[in-house]
């Protein structure tokens, strides 16, 4: 089958704005630690070149998350800075690397995704929708207050630890990623 020079200039095109339209969404997704995030890449695939995010990536390996969080999803995750995880006592995360705590790291890191992909509009529309405050569950059983004022959003866990999300809406193949302040844990 022949086709014209005008439909393959047609489909040349088509091809060229493809391209294009895609590298601009892509060029939409806020750096993060230093790095680009590439909507095309899954949580983990982005997560690893942040170096802002080189404790979270160490946990989330050592609890045996890689393989899920690489997953289809959807997910969402509330990923805490290396300087959140810093914040934490002194020890602390030396201790819940250790292969013996495997349980406790797991719980704390899955008490850190939304199973649903949750952009901060659908956050805000929920807490509004809600009259102020949505109570939203985690993978691991954890549950998160959420709030929105003046366009920010914050996540409260069972704790009453109060993160900020400082950088909303990173999308990936597979979800979204909002980096928070703070590390939140299970009801103690």
């Amino acid at each position: 089958m022949k086709l014209s020079l005008r439909a393959l200039s047609l489909a040349a095109i088509m091809s060229v704005s493809a391209i294009a339209g895609s590298a601009a969404f892509a060029q939409d997704n806020p750096m993060v630690g230093g790095a680009p995030m590439l909507a095309t890449k899954n949580i983990i695939e982005n997560a690893v070149n942040s170096k802002d995010h080189t404790t979270l990536v160490a946990a989330v390996k050592a609890a045996g998350l890689v393989e899920t969080l690489s997953g289809p999803g959807p997910f969402t995750v509330l990923a805490p800075t290396n300087e959140a995880f810093d914040a934490l006592p002194a020890g602390t995360v030396e201790t819940l690397l250790k292969p013996e705590n495997k349980d406790t790291l797991t719980k704390i890191l899955t008490c850190h995704v939304i199973p649903a992909k949750a952009l901060s509009t659908d956050i805000i529309s929920m807490v509004e929708a809600d009259g102020g405050k949505h109570v939203v569950d985690t993978v691991g059983g954890c549950k998160l207050t959420l709030e929105a004022k003046d366009g920010k959003v914050t996540v409260t866990d069972e704790n009453g630890t109060v993160a900020n999300v400082t950088i909303a809406d990173v999308i990936q193949s597979n979800g979204v990623i909002h980096v928070i302040d703070k590390v939140l844990t299970p009801k103690s």
